[in-house]
This record gives structure tokens, sequence and C-alpha cells, in this order.
């Protein structure tokens, strides 16, 4: 029997994108798809690779790269040219010409400016940060938004937050456990422990899958591990899914204030998807943190759960307040663009050839329940009911609005 090097069994399966080749049916139509360049520095992911560019081509999909645009994530532009992309000099070319664009981070105004009338973008929204301009600008174009935290799943999950939050809730120990070191001006603590020195402690806010992988990550270190949640079901969820390994308890100001003192590292996860993450723990429950001590607050792109939090970049990722660490980098997952290229590509490549297949964003939405949740302005409306509330802005259900077009 041949045995297969790990290497190229990665690189045969573990790194290929997995669709089914198939040409677009009678039914199907041809789209423009443009994938920009990032503008924030801080960006170096894209949406889709190579192989995802190739299997667009395949189904009869005309794909638009602005050049440079995988460069960060190590994906050259001759690469997207053999898979048949045409690659574009500028993001005013590409979006001039795409019928939908596809990217990582919201549009900057720059880029709003450059969106044309009854545009589809599809791309992250960061609740924590974007402005009522924002779905201004979209709905004077007659634009269509679909954001990644809203795409959901007909079992509930969210395909797209669910690959990012793996990735972030992993990176989030990795990147405490640096700060933890004496050359970054932590207490100069492993997270593990040694034969007679007790492990570092980690406490996790929230129980959902950042907080899994988190608390995976951190055990895998030798840490222990507290986690808390408003939620007891969270709660014993997470305790089957890790053997029980973990301390849990309810996020209550009595435990809270007891675990985030005590803690070398804090893991801030408490996010509710699809609205502004809730602050849980205060000024004063820092300040009795021990010096030295390290925040990771995840959710920071929702708001974040510290109130001692504000966002930094992968650039200038940490300050100390209350002398405590804080990381508060909005798009963690970017600094492992490579591999998150691969999620955003696996699960968005498939939407996509599916809008080609049903003859169009208006006709998939009928088959689409994924991409139809995920939809926040359709038609010159705004669809969802948590961002009427939070932005003072009038709101229809996207069913009212498919149904009166009828």
């Amino acid at each position: 029997m041949e045995i297969l090097n790990p290497s190229d069994i990665q690189s045969q399966y573990g790194l290929k994108t997995l669709e089914k080749l198939q040409q677009a049916g009678s039914k199907g139509t041809s789209l423009k798809l443009g994938f920009p360049k990032e503008c924030n520095p801080d960006e170096k992911r894209i949406c889709v690779t190579p192989g995802g560019a190739s299997v667009l081509v395949a189904n009869g999909h005309e794909v638009l790269v602005e050049r440079g645009a995988g460069s960060q994530a190590h994906f050259p532009d001759q690469e997207y040219a053999d898979a048949g992309a045409t690659l574009c000099d500028s993001p005013d070319q590409l979006y001039r010409q795409a019928e939908i664009i596809t990217k990582v981070a919201p549009p900057s105004p720059a880029e709003r400016k450059l969106m044309q009338k009854g545009q589809i973008v599809i791309s992250a929204l960061h609740l924590g940060h974007v402005k009522p301009d924002f779905f201004a600008d979209f709905i004077a174009k007659n634009a269509t938004g679909i954001g990644f935290e809203f795409i959901q799943s007909t079992d509930g999950g969210y395909p797209i937050v669910r690959m990012m939050h793996e990735i972030t809730g992993s990176m989030a120990v990795q990147i405490a456990a640096r700060y933890l070191e004496t050359n970054q001006n932590g207490p100069g603590l492993i997270l593990g422990g040694i034969s007679g020195v007790p492990p570092a402690t980690v406490t996790i806010l929230g129980a959902g899958i950042i907080a899994e992988y988190a608390a995976r990550t951190a055990m895998g270190y030798g840490a222990q591990v507290f986690v808390l949640d408003t939620d007891l079901g969270a709660l014993r969820r997470l305790e089957n899914a890790l053997d029980r390994r973990i301390i849990t308890a309810v996020a209550n100001q009595q435990y809270l204030g007891a675990a985030i003192k005590s803690a070398d590292v804090v893991i801030g996860a408490a996010l509710t998807e699809g609205h502004k993450a809730p602050c849980w723990v205060t000024d004063p429950m820092v300040a009795s943190m021990r010096a030295g001590s390290v925040i990771v607050d995840t959710v920071i792109d929702q708001g974040g759960c510290v109130s001692t939090s504000r966002p930094t970049t992968h650039s200038d990722p940490v300050y100390t307040e209350h002398e405590v660490i804080h990381y508060c980098v909005p798009n963690m997952p970017s600094n492992v663009a490579r591999t998150a290229t691969y999620a955003l590509n696996n699960v968005l490549v498939p939407y996509l050839i599916d809008i080609g297949d049903a003859g169009g964003f208006d006709a998939v939405l009928w088959s689409s329940p994924d991409l139809r949740n995920g939809t926040y302005i359709y038609r010159n409306m705004l669809t969802k009911k948590s961002l009427s509330g939070q932005f003072d802005i009038p709101y229809r259900e996207i069913d009212m609005i498919m149904a009166s077009r009828m």
C-alpha cells in the first residue's frame, strides 16, 4: 500500500476547493464577479483562491480580480490569471464591470462611492463600527447588501462566522501566550506551567464557537480554563464537547468579578450573532487584575465585551490600561490570511454558483434561505429589525419585499 506524505495529503485534499464542477444549466445566468483588493492595509485576506476562481469560470462566470488582491495571502496575480480570471488594474475598473462585489471588510466611504447602481455587495458588516451613513449610501445606490454576520443556514448555524470564529478562538490563546512573555512586557508566565509550577489561568467570556476553540487551544497548552456565560445551556454543551475538562460558571457579577480578578488571561468572546456584543467587564474589574495580565477582546469588531477595550491594528496591536495588556484587533484572522482565505473561499464560492444557477440574485432569494437571511439591504430598504433599532432606520422584512414584487 502506498504511504502518502502528510504534506501531499494537505496539498491534495486540505487546500483544494471541493465544489463539484458543473456548467450552468439553461435556467442559469453568467455573472460578473468582482474581488477587489482590500483598502485597509491590515486586511490581508481575499474571498476567493485561484482554485475557487477556476471553479467559478468553469461554471460560466466572469471573474474579475484586482491586481495584488491576493498577494498578502501568498496568491500571486499569475495564479488567478492561469485560473481564467481577468486582472483589473484599479478598483474603479473592477467596480464598473462587476455585478457582484465579494470582499472581506465592509466597503469604506471611498469604496461606496465606487459602487454602481443596483450592485450587490457581499462582505462583513462589523456592527460595532458601522455608521448610519453606511446604509444611506447603499440605499442611495439601490445596492443590495449581504453580511457575513447574517448568512444563516437552515440548521441555525452561521457558516462564514463559524469559520472565522474557529480561527479567532485558536489565535486568541496563541496571541495571549506571546504577550505573557517578559520581552513583551508581560509577567513572564508560560501558559501550561511545568513540574512544580502551576499553570496560568485563562478566563473565557462566552460559550460559543470562539470560546470553544480558545478553550481547546488553552487546554492544549496546559492552562487552567474557566468559561462564563449567561446561557446555562451553552455552558452545558461546551462542557460536553470538552469532556468536562473546563470549569464553568454563570456570568453574574459575583462569578465574573472573581474570575476576572484571578485570571492571567481574559478572552472576550461574548457575542450574540447579528447584534452588538454585550459589555460584561467593567473598569473596576479590569483594575482588579494583576499587573501584566492580558485581555484579548476577540469581539471588538462587534463593539467589544470589555469596557476598557478599544480597536487596535495589526501594526499597533496592544495598549496598557490599569497595567493590563489589551489586544483588540478587529480582524484577527487576517494575520493568518492564507488559511482564512481558504476558509472564506470554501463557503462563498458555492453561494456564488447558486446565484448563477438560480438565474440571478432576485431568483436565488426564493431558493436559498442562507442568502435571504444574509441580506440586510434590498430594494432600497433595510431588512433587519436589529439594525433598525440600533440605527433608528425604518425596516421591512425581506419576505414582505419579495412578496410585494410577485
